[in-house]
């Protein structure tokens, strides 16, 4: 049978505001998502306007990922100090006067631009490390897969805005003006989590909970791998699925940012009712396994629709905007839970590293495999990676 997960629960009387802070959370992980992951949908009116090749377009993507990886453990030691409150509106206002800055002025070379971006990523991985944490200590363990669902709707949202709003405002505007738009949402949410978020309270921790250095024993080692090896895959959706449907196949940018945008919501949904089986199963690892095997299926047969039968492709676009972040929340989740209060915020934040590394070497290997071979060969590839995941999930940690 499956183990109580490692935390305790932190009121009793589980106080009503935690939805107001968890909707705030949701508000600043959307605002820093239509950036962070807003960039490829930028990607044809900059290859236009600019003439990038599809592997310097990947590094423009690339930028804000990086950024936010290189300083998520740092945001995560931040918030286990002084809470989450400040941290994350710290965050969102750099990331705002940053993109803000990039779209008023846009800089002539290709380098500058990616710093800058990536600079806007730095102040935007905040977010990542806080919300979570949040979520860990407003709301209890029997409810902690439905809200971290909730909260990771926050991504698949944020792209959703991002396909809806950003090809239509390059096409019109130029690419720079759209993506200033992207700023200004970071620096809304930035003013909205001051006026209404609230730190987690800090509590003792229970028996059974961890204190200590909880990377002494394997679990979470597998635990992050096993979702860096998971974001492959839903990088290879969010990252090529507009510009596959725009070049290959002759759809206009508006057209194909509102089909992505659809499909992303339903991602947003999946999310949570990922969530919620996992908490009626009591669950985190098992079904985060069983997502693993989709992502391979997924991945295969955008592999074979783009070679032989386009339709299957696109379908493949739509299932794999579901089952590629399914799993997210059910790691984040599991990976607070087994780290402990004192140690959730690091954890939470080596979480998003190898995410995130993953995330930003994605879009430039996988642009110059599919720009060399093809979009099913590119496609291919990236289905190793869910395998190789299903074998890494540390499913038997769960075990009593």
């Amino acid at each position: 049978m499956s183990a109580e997960p490692a935390t305790a629960d932190v009121a009793p009387s589980r106080p009503r505001r935690r939805w107001a802070i968890l909707a705030v959370g949701v508000l600043a992980q959307t605002a820093a998502s239509s950036f962070v992951y807003g960039i490829p949908f930028l990607v044809p009116a900059l290859r236009d306007e600019r003439g990038l090749s599809l592997a310097e377009a990947g590094l423009l993507v690339a930028a804000p990922t990086t950024g936010l990886l290189l300083t998520l453990v740092a945001w995560g030691f931040v918030v286990d100090r002084v809470g989450e409150r400040f941290p994350m509106a710290a965050g969102l206002g750099l990331a705002g006067v940053v993109v803000g800055g990039v779209a008023l002025s846009p800089p002539s070379s290709l380098v500058t631009i990616s710093l800058l971006l990536g600079l806007g990523g730095m102040g935007a991985a905040s977010v990542n490390a806080a919300s979570g944490r949040l979520i860990m200590g407003w709301f209890t363990v029997e409810e902690r897969g439905v809200a971290m669902g909730i909260r990771q709707t926050a991504q698949p949202l944020g792209v959703a805005l991002a396909a809806l709003v950003l090809p239509v405002l390059s096409t019109t505007q130029g690419p720079f003006v759209a993506l200033g738009w992207t700023g200004l949402v970071c620096l809304v949410a930035a003013v909205l989590v001051v006026l209404v978020a609230q730190d987690a309270p800090r509590r003792a921790p229970a028996a059974h909970e961890p204190t200590g250095n909880p990377y002494g024993t394997p679990t979470l080692y597998r635990l992050h791998a096993a979702s860096a090896l998971l974001v492959l895959p839903q990088f290879a959706i969010s990252a090529f699925a507009l510009e596959y449907l725009v070049r290959e196949l002759g759809w206009s940018p508006g057209i194909a940012g509102v089909f992505v945008a659809v499909a992303q919501i339903l991602g947003a949904a999946g999310r949570i009712a990922t969530g919620w089986w996992s908490d009626r199963v009591g669950s985190r690892l098992r079904p985060m396994r069983q997502l693993a095997g989709g992502s391979v299926l997924v991945m295969l047969g955008f592999a074979l629709g783009s070679a032989w039968v386009p339709f299957i492709a696109v379908a493949a676009i739509v299932v794999g905007a579901i089952v590629t972040v399914a799993d997210n929340g059910l790691a984040f989740v599991s990976t607070a839970e087994i780290a402990g209060q004192a140690w959730s915020g690091r954890a939470l934040g080596v979480q998003n590293t190898t995410q995130n590394i993953v995330a930003s070497a994605a879009p430039p290997v996988l642009g110059a495999l599919i720009g060399a071979t093809s979009y099913g060969v590119g496609f291919a590839a990236a289905a190793i990676a869910p395998l190789v995941a299903i074998a890494v999930v540390p499913t038997r940690a769960e075990r009593t």
